[in-house]
């Protein structure tokens, strides 16, 4: 077993790469093994008494709690909104779990469920149930959350990683490495002349408009949060059988985040996102994909940036300015670690 490498858990198993990918492969999935659980994509699809519902859980353990752009609450929200939105889903109920450490102050907490609350309105959805515990001072961090999330999957419409096929032309609906960049800005106390700021937000909205014009031709979506377009791309091409290919030209990524991501040493193709979503869509209807989300209030920025490919299976390659193409790997790790 590869986690034989490592007896204890390390920082890289929670960041959306190779590591956490062999948590799941080794020791998760054969516990608990299932048809809903073995689809391994946002959400579990499930059939109840006639009903099709997808279910989704995600915690949250970032750190500042208070970020330009946005707060752990607002992530705790829109993180499971957008896993089920991007499964095809309506999100419609969530719970709320608190871990606080003593000595947390109650007008911090007191901010955060305000945010929660809001975030919860704007993507049309309601908390309705949840848990609070307190661990000892120094066994915590302050405040961490899981929420999970019930959405009532919408009828005609089939998604998942192992749908894309070769000729599906990829599109991503803006910017990316904008949160991640966000949250290195602040712990590292970075000034650049236009404050880069997290685009978290809830996307259960546009992906509705998407799916209303376009339906049965996407046939999949993935939120690239932790580990990035790059991991998020990766894993599509494993579960697809195929090959992605990007035109780095083509990415999206605002002046000021690819200043930091110089700066520091990052690829912002392996930088987190928490409002963003990557579409794969038959070529006949990529078009009008585009020109829907283009016309969203946060999707303006929205770019074709390549396609899907028989070649180089189970592989993801960019073609750089150059002309040259290069292979695009699953982090081991993360570069960012607690950024959701």
């Amino acid at each position: 077993m590869p986690l034989a490498d490592y007896p204890t858990i390390v920082m890289g198993h929670g960041g959306g790469g190779k590591l956490g990918n062999e948590l799941v492969e080794h020791l998760f999935l054969p516990a608990f093994r299932n048809p809903a659980l073995e689809n391994l994509g946002d959400a579990a699809l499930l059939d109840l008494a006639g009903a099709r519902l997808a279910l989704s859980t995600d915690s949250f353990v970032v750190q500042p709690l208070f970020f330009p752009g946005g707060s752990i609450g607002e992530l705790a929200v829109n993180g499971t909104v957008n896993d089920l939105a991007v499964s095809g889903a309506e999100p419609r109920f969530l719970s709320a779990s608190f871990i606080l450490e003593e000595g947390f102050a109650i007008a911090q907490l007191a901010a955060i469920v305000d945010a929660m609350g809001k975030a919860a309105k704007m993507a049309g959805v309601q908390i309705v149930t949840g848990d609070t515990k307190v661990v000892e001072r120094g066994h915590g961090d302050g405040c961490y959350i899981n929420t999970a999330g019930v959405g009532a999957l919408r009828p005609g419409i089939a998604v998942g990683p192992h749908r894309a096929r070769p000729g599906d032309v990829v599109i991503v609906s803006g910017t990316i490495g904008d949160h991640g960049m966000a949250i290195m800005s602040v712990r590292e106390g970075l000034e650049f002349e236009s404050q880069i700021r997290s685009d978290c937000a809830a996307l259960n909205g546009l992906i509705a408009d998407v799916l209303n014009v376009a339906g049965s031709a996407i046939h999949a979506m993935r939120d690239p949060t932790r580990g990035g377009l790059a991991s998020t791309l990766n894993e599509i091409a494993l579960a697809s059988d195929a090959g992605v290919v990007i035109d780095e030209a083509k990415l999206p990524v605002r002046q000021e985040v690819q200043s930091a991501c110089e700066l520091l040493g990052l690829d912002p193709v392996y930088v987190a996102n928490e409002g963003k979503a990557v579409f794969f869509v038959a070529p006949e209807a990529a078009h009008q994909v585009l020109e829907v989300l283009q016309a969203h209030p946060l999707c303006r920025e929205a770019a074709r940036i390549g396609h899907v490919t028989a070649e180089h299976k189970r592989m993801l390659v960019a073609r750089t300015a150059m002309g040259a193409n290069r292979v695009i790997p699953t982090m081991i790790g993360e570069q960012l670690p607690r950024i959701c």
